[in-house]
């Protein structure tokens, strides 16, 4: 009998048509499936294939009996109920390598973007409101012998640290466990407690997943510390910033501006930021390229495969599930 996955939201196809001998896909005939359709459909399915963004919640968990593994779509797995899954016997998966390289060029991207003022100066050319283009006018920040503060030095951060070197920029990190000498000299980047680095940079990069200690991570007092003249850039998860705070900060123009590819709470945007001038936003395209959404259609239909023939190197991120009594797939 063929196993019975369902695919949440719409996503690449062609990679997904290698499982069809051995698996019956369940797509949506819309964009994904409501959450009454979800919980209708669940109950028959051995796996789910997630979608960044969008929560699979405990009731839907709870219902899927028969589950046996979540891949999600994407890296940040903060839509999945993680410890409910690992209690189930769940495995949880998601698409790291991805999403790592084109999330990283939306990050200097943005940097780049935010500092020279071009989406900016593209708004105001289109609505004929720059008239002089004399010397002491239109400047911007240049990105060489900047610092830059990146907060999360995992694959991302990483990638992001490879491509500021190339700038000229001195790399500071923040990280929940200080790197190797040898990958620290690699990416020419010192380690240095938060507070340091929220000081000390002209830009800096979130690059965390959002968890419960990362959620709110920069706020009041961590925006009270840095300087006047410096950028944020965030590519993580918009709950990584207390959105208010953000807002304050930059209304009083205590930081010179921010560029953001998330926000607390998506497809929402606050009205005041796209009200300023200083402030940089785009919809959740850190990893929106056809190569990247391609091939993290195929990651996820490997990754069915390689679970189902009983393989366990996978992305798992509960990895403390294989050891559980409930596990529902025994390998």
């Amino acid at each position: 009998m063929k196993k019975k996955i369902l695919i949440s939201h719409r996503i690449p196809e062609e990679p997904l048509k290698k499982l069809s001998s051995d698996f019956e896909l369940i797509w949506p005939d819309n964009d994904g499936f409501t959450k009454e359709e979800l919980v209708s459909r669940i109950p028959e399915c051995d796996g789910a294939v997630s979608v960044f963004g969008n929560p699979v919640d405990q009731e839907v968990m709870k219902l899927g009996t028969r589950l046996k593994l979540i891949a999600n779509y994407g890296a940040g797995t903060d839509n999945i109920d993680v410890a409910l899954a690992t209690q189930l016997g769940i495995v949880v998966t998601n698409t790291p390598d991805s999403v790592t390289e084109p999330t990283a060029e939306l990050t200097m991207g943005l940097m780049i973007d935010v500092a020279r003022r071009i989406s900016e100066f593209d708004r105001g050319l289109r609505a004929k409101k720059i008239c002089d283009w004399g010397v002491l006018n239109n400047w911007g920040t240049t990105l060489q012998n900047k610092t830059l503060g990146i907060i999360g030095m995992g694959a991302i951060g990483k990638a992001v640290a490879k491509r500021a070197l190339a700038f000229g920029m001195d790399i500071i990190y923040h990280n929940r466990n200080k790197l190797a000498p040898d990958v620290e000299e690699k990416y020419d980047a010192r380690y240095t407690d938060l507070e340091n680095l929220l000081r000390n940079s002209d830009f800096i990069s979130l690059n965390v997943p959002l968890t419960p200690e990362t959620k709110s991570l920069i706020s009041y007092p961590e925006l009270k510390l840095m300087k006047p003249s410096a950028f944020l850039v965030n590519t993580s998860r918009g709950a990584v910033v207390n959105q208010e705070a953000l807002i304050d900060t930059l209304k009083n123009k205590e930081i010179a501006g921010a560029a953001l590819d998330v926000f607390a709470n998506e497809p929402e945007v606050p009205e005041e930021l796209l009200h300023m001038s200083n402030v940089l936003v785009v919809p959740h395209v850190g990893s929106a390229t056809r190569e990247a959404r391609t091939e993290m259609s195929s990651q996820v239909a490997a990754i069915i495969v390689d679970f189902f023939q009983g393989m366990k190197g996978l992305p798992v991120v509960n990895p403390n599930v294989w050891e559980s009594e409930n596990l529902r797939f025994k390998i």
